[in-house]
This record gives C-alpha cells, sequence and structure tokens, in this order.
C-alpha cells in the first residue's frame, strides 16, 4: 500500500452566487483550478439571514450534475421537470441536469443557521445530452459505518473499511465518484483504500487533523497525489472531514456559467436552446 500524500492545497475564496448567498469555493474558483471530474466545490454557512435568505432563484444547467448537501437547515428545491423537495439536515439532493434543467434552491428559513456543501460533478461527453433527473437523499437513507469512536456518513460510492465493503446511497456512474462525511472522534486514526485511479481530495470543516502527519487546512481542497490509501488522525477536539474521489474523464472543457460542454459550439448551442426555451424540450 502506498499512502497518498497532500498534493496541492486550495483555500476556499469568499464569494456569492444566486441572489447573494456568500460561500467559500475552493475547487472551481477559477477554470483553471478544478480536479477532473469535479468542477466546483462550494462551501456554504451563516447564522445570518441576510448571508442565504435571497437563495438561487430559477436558474439553467447543462451538461453535469450538482450535488447538495445539508447539514443544518431547510432549503426547498423545485425544477421544470415539477419534480419539488425539501432538503434538511443530513439530507442530499443530487441532480443530473443532462441535457438542461431550470430550478430554484430557495430556503425556507427566516433565521437560524443554514450550512452545507455543493458539488459540481462532470459528465462525459456521452452522457451530456442525456435526460434531467433528480433525486432527494433522505439523512436516513445514508448508510452510517461505526469505526471505533469515530463514524463514516457514506453519500456515494463503495468504500473498504475494516475489511467490509459498504455502498452509499448513490452508487455507480461512469465517474465512479466518492463522497463521505468522516466525522473523527478527538485523537482517532482512521485508515482508508483509494483506489490508485480516482482523483482525490479532502475538505476539513470541523475541529483539526492530520493526513500522515501533515495538518490540514480548514475550509480548503485538499488535494491528494498518488497512491491507494490514506491515513487521518484527529486533534483534540475531533475532527469532520469530507473526502471526495472520482475518476478523470479526461476531455476537454468548456464553461460559461451554468453550462459545461466539450467544445465552445456546443455552449453556444446551449445559449441558442436556453434563449429558445428549447433548453429542456
Amino acid at each position: 500500500m502506498t499512502t497518498r500524500p497532500i498534493k496541492r492545497v486550495i483555500p476556499g475564496m469568499e464569494t456569492s452566487d444566486g441572489a447573494g448567498v456568500r460561500i467559500r469555493r475552493s475547487i472551481g474558483q477559477s477554470q483553471l483550478i478544478r480536479l477532473d471530474p469535479f468542477l466546483m466545490l462550494d462551501e456554504f454557512g451563516s447564522d445570518k439571514a441576510a448571508d442565504y435568505l435571497a437563495g438561487f432563484p430559477s436558474h439553467p444547467h447543462r451538461g453535469f450534475e450538482t450535488v447538495t448537501y445539508l447539514i443544518e437547515g431547510h432549503m426547498l428545491h423545485e425544477d421544470h421537470l415539477g419534480n419539488r423537495g425539501n432538503l434538511r439536515n443530513g439530507g442530499v439532493q443530487w441532480m443530473t441536469a443532462g441535457r438542461g434543467i431550470v430550478h430554484s434552491e430557495m430556503p425556507q428559513q427566516e433565521d437560524g443557521v443554514m450550512r452545507g456543501f455543493q458539488l459540481w460533478l462532470n459528465l462525459p461527453a456521452a452522457e451530456k445530452m442525456k435526460p434531467a433527473g433528480y433525486r432527494d437523499i433522505q439523512p436516513e437513507q445514508i448508510p452510517r459505518i461505526p469505526v471505533g469512536d469515530s463514524e463514516i456518513r457514506l453519500i456515494a460510492g463503495t468504500l473498504m473499511v475494516e475489511g467490509k465493503n459498504h455502498t452509499g446511497a448513490e452508487a455507480g456512474g461512469s465517474t465512479e465518484p466518492l463522497y463521505a462525511d468522516l466525522h473523527l472522534a478527538p485523537g482517532d486514526a482512521l485508515e482508508l483504500p483509494l483506489a490508485s485511479h480516482l482523483n482525490g481530495m479532502l475538505y476539513l470543516y470541523e475541529g483539526d487533523a492530520q493526513l500522515d502527519g501533515q495538518a490540514l487546512q480548514r475550509s480548503a481542497a485538499t488535494v491528494l497525489g498518488e497512491g491507494d490509501t490514506l491515513t487521518l488522525n484527529a486533534g483534540s477536539s475531533g475532527a469532520r472531514v469530507l473526502l471526495i474521489a472520482g475518476k478523470p474523464i479526461g476531455e476537454p472543457v468548456v464553461q460559461y456559467g451554468p453550462f459545461v460542454m466539450n467544445s465552445r459550439q456546443e455552449i453556444e448551442q446551449a445559449l441558442r436552446d436556453y434563449q429558445s426555451g428549447r433548453l429542456t424540450a
């Protein structure tokens, strides 16, 4: 086994999106800062309503998937397909834009904490124009895997833990996405396999932890180097860390806002389709 080292650290950059929601963006803060197959990773979290209340009014997407993981709060999703879902504490919304979707994500609270993450996962060329789809994953559908005093919440993918293979709430897909929320107890160590053909990153969002002896930076995407295993050690206050990995697609990426295709011509077509109302036809 070869331990994966830290290859690069991408600190979250404060910005805003939607109608003014305050976020920290690491992966995707520019079109040169990506980790194939991932296009963007946003962290949002505030107890000030002004930071999130305006939400994300109706907007289009084409060519990729969005994964929204809500840790605290209440958000309503609606789209042109007639889907309507309530995202609450610990739930996940997995949306495939495919050939086109128009949706909104609006907070359903006027005070309190709104906290979570949104990940953009690219689709290969052969899948970019497939029909749009949507899935609400309730908290109780996400497997919780105890490891000593620690716990792994396996949102997507498969993971070998202490000699047993586990499957997340979402499984399969050509990019083999792995998405886990690691809850490390104070002073605990966690060793996990991570297939060498996957690109991977860690995101520490609570507490403190080390990867093979190197401290993880809070609210930053820690891109992993080559190897097939990782070893995490939590500090005295414990840690919560996202583990995100996927099989690289290796195709050209051309992005214009909410449209992600393989060529400029395809982007121009997406814009024409949206302007003419054919994006979702």
